[in-house]
């Protein structure tokens, strides 16, 4: 893919020289003929012939930020299933840290929802 870039870019660029120098062209034709035969073409054919290799880059941070997740998620689990339990036998598996919940703490006032 690259080869291609760098030969049309050289042909561009030797059409854009020939423009400029040409005795009834002028810089700003050469400017524009490097821009609209070079630079946008081949902008156009990079972005479409490098969307395989952009699809497999996300595909692999996607699968490597899920194997994270799942490791991470492993160890939680490892984690909570060595631990001790809670008081009363309550599994540390919500919070996953091994402290009862709210509820379950000595002198901890309970919420009340007021009814509507």
């Amino acid at each position: 893919m690259y080869l291609i870039v760098i030969a049309w870019a050289y042909v561009t660029l030797m059409m854009a020289v020939a423009e400029a120098t040409s005795t009834t062209g002028t810089v700003l034709g050469a400017i524009i003929t490097f821009a609209l035969y070079g630079l946008l073409p081949m902008g156009i054919l990079v972005y479409i012939l490098g969307t395989p290799s952009r699809k497999r880059a996300i595909k692999a941070r996607e699968a490597a930020e899920q194997a994270a997740h799942d490791a991470a998620q492993e160890q939680a689990r490892a984690h909570a299933a060595t631990a001790a339990p809670g008081p009363e036998g309550a599994s540390p598996l919500p919070d996953a840290g091994g402290e009862p919940s709210a509820a379950l703490t000595p002198g901890a006032a309970m919420a009340v929802r007021k009814e509507p």
